[in-house]
């Protein structure tokens, strides 16, 4: 019963997904035949999820960064990702425009959820940004350690100087400067 019903992505997600993603019927479908090969069960664990994410690094080490784009990935929370949390994430990061991209890279740096980041919060990621980055991409790391960077990225980014980074300042600073788009955003140059 159960196994032969989840080989088939059921109307209502098949719809919900064809009216919220740029995919088609049929692209759905392969996506979820993958999902599926990759994930029997229906659901993403966060180690499954991490192996297949860490493919796209192979210069570097990218379990801390994993951990992130899980979280953000897994919008409910439960702990696993489902086929429509990993295919709407997969349609903002591959077709969504750059401020769909952008609002879902705060979500991640916002690991605590409260509505900004915080320095503590840019640090962590950065740091995990430059251990999955490995040596292959490291004209985007100018020579600073992480803590250099963040505080850098993080003084650029609170216009207003209170301590927080706004979604509204992550995405302004971030869409005024390509560099700073790259490094933060690496998931969206899988």
């Amino acid at each position: 019963g159960a196994q032969s019903s989840r080989e088939v992505l059921s109307k209502e997600d098949l719809e919900f997904l064809k009216c919220n993603t740029d995919y088609d019927e049929q692209t759905i479908i392969e996506y979820y035949k993958g999902f599926l090969s990759d994930c029997p069960e229906g659901k993403l664990c966060p180690s499954t999820f991490c192996q297949i994410y860490s493919k796209c690094f192979p210069t570097g080490n990218a379990k801390q960064f994993c951990d992130h784009v899980f979280r953000s990935f897994d919008t409910d929370q439960n702990g696993v990702i489902d086929f429509k949390e990993f295919l709407l994430s997969i349609d903002i990061n591959c077709n969504g425009t750059p401020e769909e991209k952008l609002s879902w890279a705060f979500r991640m740096y916002d690991m605590d959820g409260n509505g900004y980041i915080d320095i503590l919060e840019m640090t962590k990621l950065v740091s995990s940004i430059y251990k999955m980055i490995g040596a292959g991409q490291d004209h985007l790391l100018h020579d600073e350690t992480p803590l250099e960077r963040a505080q850098a990225i993080f003084q650029r980014m609170d216009v207003n100087d209170d301590g927080k980074v706004t979604k509204y300042e992550f995405t302004r600073s971030c869409l005024e400067d390509q560099n700073l788009l790259d490094l933060l955003t690496p998931i969206a140059q899988m």
